[in-house]
């Protein structure tokens, strides 16, 4: 409602405070809606890929550990501030709720997988720690946490192909394709974020993560040729941004659909053009 709505026609019993969101909502769903699909993608990529029980299980542990990052950024903040509030005791207790189930996601997967896929966990397992302790000093919004975090959850797709007994060039090759996609996207969005609040943002940075993605979707195919088809769709996603840069600036919803629409292209593309060549 409008200033000129609050002063018009309105008396001060009838105003009305916001209702506030409940504790365990806040504490509990992640607020980052775009971080769903970033979530969902390795999964459903390398479930298209290599579709097998336990590359299930490990792409509901991503989603559980991407839920289970709220409540355990709350107890972070709040133990390296020093304070113990109701709403830290109910965080605490929701993550131990995830990360419970998070533990049997994966010993599960372990006991179904075809072949050991710890390797890209090695990896990726430091990146997570770097958005952790930024987010802990309540800096997670930053480009390097985001970027080292995105490029870590890819790694799920490097986890089920392996988990399937499928190549470890084709694990790592989809791991560039989707690191590759979110190198791109999230400096992309960030400065089109800036821009929509009035800030200043250099393009020049833009287009270095631009080349980089590019860079990895080259690599992608060096590993595997049958990634060619999922190289394409990342370099038509760095062209597409690069055009609706310089057009109107659109909202953030509609910016936030459009990232998932690419997001599932480079998906769809990727595993049809991975399945076409093993056909």
């Amino acid at each position: 409602m409008s200033a000129s709505q609050k002063g018009a026609g309105m008396t001060v019993s009838d105003r009305r405070p916001a209702p506030q969101r409940s504790t365990l909502r806040s504490v509990a769903l992640p607020k980052e809606h775009g971080g769903w699909g970033l979530t969902l993608e390795p999964g459903v990529l390398a479930l298209l890929v290599t579709p097998g029980a336990a590359g299930v299980c490990l792409a509901a542990a991503a989603l559980v550990a991407f839920t289970a990052r709220t409540p355990l950024k709350v107890v972070l903040v709040d133990r390296h501030r020093g304070r113990s509030l109701a709403r830290t005791r109910m965080a605490a207790r929701v993550a131990r709720g995830e990360l419970f189930v998070l533990a049997v996601l994966i010993v599960v997967a372990v006991v179904l997988a075809n072949d050991r896929f710890w390797a890209p966990a090695l990896v990726a397992g430091p990146l997570i720690l770097v958005e952790l302790s930024f987010e802990m000093r309540s800096r997670g919004r930053r480009l390097a946490p985001e970027l080292a975090g995105a490029v870590g959850v890819c790694s799920v797709a490097a986890m089920i192909v392996l988990a399937d007994g499928g190549s470890g060039r084709l694990a790592a090759g989809l791991w560039l394709v989707l690191a590759a996609r979110v190198v791109t996207s999230i400096p992309h969005v960030r400065g089109l974020i800036a821009r929509l609040h009035g800030r200043t943002h250099r393009d020049a940075s833009t287009i270095v993560w631009d080349c980089v993605a590019i860079t990895g979707a080259g690599a992608a195919v060096w590993l595997d040729r049958g990634l060619v088809v999922g190289a394409i769709a990342v370099v038509a996603v760095v062209v597409i941004q690069r055009i609706t840069t310089r057009g109107a600036l659109p909202r953030a919803t509609v910016l936030g659909i459009r990232q998932m629409a690419m997001g599932l292209a480079v998906v769809v593309a990727t595993a049809a053009g991975v399945l076409a060549s093993t056909h």
